[in-house]
């Protein structure tokens, strides 16, 4: 009897913008250190609180006009770091829009 080959599990995230799940490299990360300081995390390993948001305007707009990046962090979020994740999404979009082409 041979034993099945184990299939490697794929980490899902959620997104704070629309509330679905994706694996977690199709999302950007924004994390409280435990220093206290927000920063956006595109390796997914700096270490602290995080919160995911998909690559989706739309859902950027949505998570930051309710707070939820604060509510999720615990924190205030700088605006510099709001407005580099809004062009960071803009930029994925754009990618993403090219390569449907």
């Amino acid at each position: 009897m041979s034993k099945a080959p184990k299939v490697k599990k794929i980490p899902l995230r959620r997104c704070t913008g629309c509330g679905q799940s994706f694996p977690k490299k199709e999302l950007i990360r924004v994390v409280r250190t435990p220093e206290g300081s927000v920063v956006l995390d595109f390796t997914g390993k700096v270490s602290g609180r995080g919160a995911y948001v998909c690559k989706k305007s739309e859902c950027f707009k949505k998570a930051r006009k309710q707070n939820r990046f604060k509510t999720n962090l615990e924190c205030e979020i700088p605006e510099e770091l709001l407005l580099a994740l809004e062009e960071e999404v803009a930029l994925c979009e754009k990618e993403e829009a090219e390569n449907e082409d």
